[in-house]
């Protein structure tokens, strides 16, 4: 087992990481910006080392860095976390030919999978369901426009690097597909340096389903059953919930199945989610992260499993400590994302927590690394906390969440609480009755 874990990130997720490596044994090693000096994952780590000033790009993305900041420590392994370096199969070679271990899937692994285009190619050769759409990067606006007739419309033009919604845009018909095409082209190569775009069929009003995976050098992969992430706005999620209220008992064992089947065929290493659009009773894979989820509480809920516990210890050569038969299922989980941000408007709201109080209670877990008294800095994304509930079924997590959102106490800034509040007054999403576009129709009409 490792003896001493740099952590390669920042926020309630280091704080996480900090506290599964404690509860193991392991000393952790905390890297921080400036503005984080404050940090409460900082705080209370072993060690800290400052890497450089506010700017992502010259702190938490600044590779030698964070490999200095490793030797000066003697740190034996790197945990990534999710965001920044996360996904970097370049950082993963780095801190591998320096003699650590990355405590992630193997840089091969990460380039696969960071590439939807050759993602899909591999996932639909392993024996898991693909949305219909072209076989490879489209080049010409011809190329594009045969396609397309092939396929039909409405289709999504896709960017082959990168997430979050950059590099996406619909045409509902063939007089829309150059310009999406251009667009989506030189939004892609913006944000990610990669102009490369794909098409696929746009589905109306699907749910987002999504599939926990884990697996150890020995060749063992069991899956931890699937969350549903359907509440987004721009393509970011909001809320998630285990298991999906969508879904049948055959239908997740079905998926789980196909998804664990397909991992152990790749050759996988470690944690890894696959991501599917569902809809009409069908199952379409449009992604792969290689990494630890933001939302993996959920499923430690249902499960009783640690996640980061058992990355950890894989990247370390040990086994899983389970099997898919030891696996039970228990109740139902829900996490709200509550940001510092504005409940409509969603403009960040930066400053000083003057109260923070998290609420309590059986079946309650709030993943925040913010105190009363801490400065939220501007300079990255505004996550302020995970609120997780657990009940014996949907209707006790939704009480159960109902009365954690109001015991919640953040003041001085600006937060999403409100947001949640108001959908828990809602028949729709109380009923489980939505889809990925329903918050922004619902946001809409709700302003309107």
């Amino acid at each position: 087992m490792f003896e001493k874990v740099l952590i390669a990130n920042r926020g309630e997720i280091a704080l996480r990481i900090h506290r599964a490596c404690h509860e193991m044994g392991i000393a952790t090693v905390a890297v921080h910006s400036t503005a984080d000096r404050d940090a409460k994952h900082v705080l209370l780590a072993d060690e800290s080392v400052c890497i450089g000033p506010p700017a992502a790009a010259q702190s938490y993305l600044n590779v030698p860095s964070i490999m200095a900041a490793a030797e000066i420590t003697g740190a034996d392994a790197v945990h990534p976390g999710y965001g920044f370096l996360s996904e970097n199969a370049r950082f993963a070679e780095i801190v591998q030919s320096h003699g650590l271990t990355f405590i992630g899937p193997s840089p091969a692994h990460i380039r696969l999978m960071g590439d939807k285009i050759t993602a899909k190619a591999a996932v639909k050769e392993a024996g898991i369901p693909v949305v219909p759409g072209s076989k490879g990067e489209i080049s010409e606006p011809e190329d594009a426009i045969a396609i397309a007739r092939e396929i039909g419309f409405p289709l999504l033009v896709k960017a082959a690097s990168g997430g979050g919604g950059r590099g996406m845009k619909l045409a509902r018909e063939e007089s829309e597909l150059i310009q999406a095409v251009q667009t989506a082209r030189a939004e892609a190569a913006a944000a990610f340096g990669d102009g490369t775009v794909y098409l696929e069929r746009y589905l109306e009003q699907p749910r987002h389903i999504e599939v926990q995976v884990i697996a150890d050098s020995q060749g063992n992969v069991v899956h931890l059953g699937e969350r549903d992430c359907s509440l987004q706005r721009r393509n970011q999620k909001v809320l998630e919930e285990a298991p999906s209220p969508a879904l049948n008992q055959a239908q997740r064992e079905e998926i789980g199945t196909i998804v664990s089947t397909a991992i152990a065929k790749i050759g996988y290493l470690g944690v890894g989610t696959v991501e599917f659009l569902y809809e009409n009773g069908e199952f379409y894979f449009i992604e792969m992260n290689t990494r630890l989820q933001v939302e993996h509480p959920v499923t430690e809920m249902v499960t009783g499993v640690d996640l980061v516990r058992e990355q950890i210890a894989i990247a370390a050569g040990e086994p899983l400590s389970f099997t898919q038969e030891d696996v039970r299922f228990s109740g139902c989980a829900i996490e709200c994302r509550i940001n510092a941000e504005h409940p409509r408007t969603f403009v960040p709201s930066p400053g000083k927590v003057r109260e923070f109080h998290p609420p309590g209670g059986l079946g309650v877990r709030l993943d925040s690394a913010v105190y009363s008294g801490y400065s939220i800095p501007p300079y990255y994304d505004s996550l302020i906390g995970k609120l997780i509930v657990h009940g014996a079924c949907r209707k006790d997590a939704l009480r159960r969440l109902s009365r954690s959102l109001d015991e919640l106490v953040v003041t001085g800034i600006e937060t999403t609480l409100p947001l949640f509040q108001d959908l828990l007054k809602n028949e729709n999403f109380l009923k489980g009755d939505y889809h990925i576009h329903w918050l922004e129709e619902w946001l809409a009409e709700h302003d309107g």
